[in-house]
């Protein structure tokens, strides 16, 4: 029972019962509650920090194994990437080495994409988010690499199949397949600064001059495709120009005769006329070039066929000499 307080009144001379008003007693009450309260909540927080509930051990658990099993994921990934970058590498070769082609630009390569943060959702999550971040950041590299990859790789096999026709259409073969040119392979101007026969001064000359008898067959010296017939009185007089494809051109110049139509097909070996002296020729000749990309190149490097390695050489040899040429 609460005890009844009294004070002295100075005025009456007497004890009197002291009566609290209604609003401190709900004042009194109020600050009990809450103070029981605010000690509960500490109370509680500090049982829940150090003495965890079964529910919430099993999800420390759970948050424990997920990171473990998102490290092994993500080294998995790096072994992925390493595996995808030695076949980026492998393909890189191939395409310098059997193609001739420029590789995947290194900055394609390891480029990332641009713009807003996509990761910021999972920067909420205070103990997981850097781990996912993390790993879908390498998902995502990943995912980039694999169809750069993908689609290098329909490259390669778009070109493969282009191979065998390719091979087929370089001019690969000597445009004269007589025996006197092959074995006897002194009588050739070849392709550098020339004397010319006619106007007696040192001039290019862009191709070379395979010396044969007046209507010695001409052979295609590759696949292709006719373009150009003319009969000129001068220059090149009749000549026939094949396209190849692939960047190719090849020209047969001071023919006596034409025994192909423009827009024909041909093939390698085919015969597409005979040797004459038309144009501006001193004597009975073949003058024979190779175009590629439109610029006219050393056609000694496309007459390897029939040739041994010591042929070969002779025939570089004899054609490199500053002789006369014969047109």
């Amino acid at each position: 029972m609460r005890k009844e307080k009294f004070v002295y009144n100075t005025q009456t001379l007497r004890y009197e019962k002291v009566i609290e008003p209604l609003r401190v007693k709900i004042f009194r009450v109020l600050g009990f509650v809450c103070g029981v309260v605010v000690s509960s909540i500490i109370i509680i927080s500090l049982a829940y920090s150090y003495f965890p509930s079964p529910k919430e051990e099993a999800l420390m658990r759970e948050i424990t194994q997920m990171k473990a099993q998102y490290a092994a994921i993500n080294s998995d990934i790096d072994m992925l990437s390493k595996v995808l970058g030695n076949v980026q590498e492998r393909d890189a070769n191939v395409h310098r080495i059997i193609f001739g082609m420029d590789p995947i630009d290194e900055s394609v390569w390891n480029g990332g994409v641009g713009g807003h943060n996509q990761y910021s959702d999972l920067t909420k999550f205070k103990n997981t988010g850097e781990l996912l971040i993390e790993s879908r950041q390498k998902v995502d590299k990943l995912k980039r690499q694999l169809a750069i990859q993908s689609k290098s790789l329909d490259e390669v096999e778009e070109l493969s199949s282009k191979r065998e026709e390719m091979m087929a259409s370089v001019p690969a073969i000597k445009p004269i397949r007589s025996d006197n040119i092959k074995r006897n392979i002194g009588s050739l101007s070849g392709f550098g600064m020339r004397m010319h026969p006619v106007f007696k001064r040192r001039k290019m000359h862009t191709g070379i001059d395979f010396t044969c008898p007046k209507g010695t067959p001409i052979h295609a010296s590759g696949d292709g495709k006719i373009v150009k017939i003319k009969h000129l009185k001068s220059g090149y007089g009749t000549h026939v120009i094949i396209d190849h494809g692939f960047g190719f051109k090849s020209l047969y110049a001071h023919m006596s005769e034409v025994d192909v139509t423009i827009g024909q097909e041909i093939k390698r070996g085919q015969i597409i006329g005979k040797v004459g002296s038309t144009g501006t020729s001193t004597a009975p000749h073949l003058h024979y070039e190779v175009i590629h990309k439109s610029k006219k190149v050393n056609p000694i490097h496309y007459c390897m066929d029939g040739l041994s390695d010591l042929e070969y050489q002779q025939l570089v040899n004899m054609a490199s000499i500053s002789n006369q040429s014969f047109d």
